[in-house]
């Protein structure tokens, strides 16, 4: 799962990207209302978490601007407690409005709640041959095997399946797994990526996850 917090504080903001991450989030920070909605434009998250007085945009003018073209998850996490205030987000089409000061559990039930309405349109257990994976339950399997990812092998193997059949990219993959200033001179990618197939593809006959040389890597059956 892939999480964007768009918060101009800084000791908030940190609380709540080590939350989300040791949780199994990979997040992206924005400190600004600019940022925030060029990241949410450009990315694929599943949930946003937007505050309201932000810099240089405000989270209502950044959730306005975001529903002209796409339906993610945002829940707005704010100090602004008025009746009016709550019933502006709700309106202007957030889906949760958390006041501040909060309690992270209760942000992240929420936020769960959230992703779980939204796999409505969604299938709750994605797969390919005989590999499957849950997410809401963090759980891999392929055959009659579990397989025992890292926080970083499962958004891998989550992003890949998604992606079924699309050719991804070094860069693309760092971008979404790791953070938007990933250096891609290292081989970060390529070491998980030989972990992950390790786990999901040797000792089966059939390969899942194949090298595109020069290009990257596809997940996709083949004969």
């Amino acid at each position: 799962m892939k999480a964007l917090i768009v918060e101009d504080e800084t000791k908030t903001g940190d609380y709540l990207r080590k939350g989300l991450s040791e949780n199994g989030f990979t997040v992206d920070l924005a400190t600004d209302g600019v940022d925030g909605l060029h990241l949410a434009l450009t990315g694929e998250y599943d949930i946003i978490v937007l505050d309201v007085t932000l810099p240089g945009k405000d989270g209502w003018n950044v959730l306005t601007e975001l529903r002209r073209s796409q339906q993610t998850p945002v829940i707005f996490l704010t100090a602004r407690d008025k009746v009016e205030d709550r019933v502006k987000g709700l309106e202007l089409g957030a889906d949760d409005y958390l006041v501040k000061p909060f309690a992270f559990s209760e942000l992240l039930a929420r936020i769960r709640t959230l992703l779980r309405r939204g796999k409505v349109q969604q299938p709750d257990v994605l797969k390919i041959a005989d590999l499957e994976l849950d997410p809401l339950r963090r759980r891999a399997t392929r055959g009659q095997s579990r397989i025992d990812l890292t926080a970083k092998e499962f958004s891998l193997l989550h992003l890949f399946l998604r992606r079924q059949g699309e050719v991804l990219s070094r860069t693309f993959i760092a971008e979404q797994v790791w953070d938007m200033n990933f250096d891609s001179d290292t081989n970060v990618v390529e070491v998980a990526m030989r972990r992950l197939r390790a786990k999901i593809d040797d000792g089966f006959g059939q390969k899942l996850l194949h090298t595109i040389r020069g290009m990257g890597y596809i997940m996709e059956e083949r004969d």
